[in-house]
């Protein structure tokens, strides 16, 4: 089962094994200790899963945005 992340400004909206949520921006910045817009979608996952799948070149938010 994939995890699917749509991004923006205030945060991301996360659906993960079917169930859907948000990851606040704050609450982003302080597990990374990085700024929102330096985090890569690679981090994001990180947060979410214990062992996700990181497939391709982690991608920043910032440039997704």
């Amino acid at each position: 089962m994939s995890t699917e992340l749509t991004f923006n400004e205030d945060g991301v909206d996360v659906v993960y094994q079917g169930t859907e949520f948000e990851l606040e921006k704050d609450l982003i910045e302080e597990a990374t200790g990085k700024g929102y817009r330096d985090v890569t979608d690679h981090e994001v996952l990180q947060i979410i899963a214990e062992e996700p799948e990181l497939n391709g070149e982690p991608v920043r938010i910032g440039d997704v945005l």
